[in-house]
């Protein structure tokens, strides 16, 4: 499926010119058509510095826009404001169907705020959800929903990411009957705060999911489940708790094996096996995270994207269009 993936070549830190480069290295690995969206004369310089092919040139269009979205802008007011922003202009795209998919390592409140208004939710959901994997010790992720989009989620929202995660990981991740959880305090239906305790309720009751129960944090390494559901105050803090004790963890395997000469040695002959565990947790490896329950994909790539995020990113669109994610969500959320 030739589709066209759009970009915001203006978002992130180090845009457009680590933007750029990492379309570049998608031109050279997927046979998708990508669009950047951003300052035509900032793209064009950048792209001076590669030598594309013709086939490559003929995959890639830039389109101006006049405008960025920053950090500082309120979400709202900008998405109605700055019409030709580079998000703004990456999401109508995708509305349109001029692109199936849109990543942006600009403002998040931005994007969800224009995802939502722009290109809209799939009929049924209630809410999308910023959903994350995260590596297992069984060698395999656990899709994490909400990490970020619904701060404050009602029990229905819960069953819905449920549903939406399961679609996910059977179809992307070839997993059959997804083992789904629900995070929380203790493992007992009783336990949690009001929105658990109704949540678990729904989730024992829906019979298209395969609800294995309540999940604690300590837990959630093992893999004991493959989708795990909460609201997005406790999936950003349990990303984010996730990200830092993996650096930090890592930092100190280092310090430790540069001691002395014979941990020196021992660390050289596991440096291969460190890598590639540090591999699965750095989210430049990944490239971003998608807002599932949208009429598009919509991808949140982190603020410090380099050209390794980006092109990961776009690898991780072409996955999700060719096995038709969204369709499939439609077709089981729109009951």
């Amino acid at each position: 499926m030739n589709a066209r993936i759009a970009i915001d070549a203006m978002g992130g830190d180090f845009s457009p010119s680590e933007t750029v480069a990492g379309a570049v290295l998608a031109l050279r690995a997927t046979n998708k058509r990508l669009v950047l969206a951003g300052f035509e004369n900032e793209i064009k310089k950048v792209l001076e510095g590669y030598k594309l092919s013709d086939e490559e040139y003929s995959r890639l269009e830039i389109i101006h826009t006049s405008e960025v979205i920053s950090t500082a802008d309120s979400p709202t007011a900008a998405i109605k404001q700055k019409k030709d922003s580079s998000i703004v202009v990456g999401l109508n795209l995708l509305k349109n169907g001029d692109a199936s998919a849109f990543i942006s390592a600009g403002s998040t409140g931005a994007l969800l705020t224009g995802a939502t208004l722009i290109v809209g939710r799939i009929e049924g959901v209630a809410r999308p959800a910023l959903a994350t994997l995260l590596p297992n010790e069984k060698g395999g992720f656990t899709f994490l929903l909400d990490s970020g989009a619904n701060m404050d989620a009602k029990p229905l929202y819960l069953l819905q990411f449920a549903k939406m995660g399961a679609i996910y990981m059977e179809n992307v991740m070839n997993i059959k009957k997804p083992r789904v959880g629900l995070v929380n305090v203790g493992a007992e239906p009783e336990k949690g705060n009001q929105l658990t305790k109704e949540a678990f309720e729904l989730l024992s009751k829906d019979k298209t999911i395969n609800f294995i129960g309540n999940v604690e944090a300590r837990e959630i390494p093992a893999g004991v489940c493959d989708v795990l559901v909460c609201d997005a105050f406790v999936g950003n803090i349990l990303i984010k708790y996730t990200e830092g004790f993996a650096k930090g963890i890592f930092g100190m395997i280092k310090e430790e094996v540069y001691r002395n000469p014979i941990s020196k040695l021992g660390g050289l002959l596991l440096k291969q096996g460190f890598g590639n565990i540090e591999d699965k947790f750095d989210y430049h490896k990944v490239g971003g995270v998608p807002l599932i329950g949208l009429n598009g994909l919509v991808v949140k790539s982190h603020g410090s994207a380099t050209r390794t995020t980006i092109n990961a990113a776009i690898k991780q669109c072409s996955s999700f269009i060719d096995k038709d994610i969204v369709e499939k969500i439609k077709g089981n959320m729109s009951i």
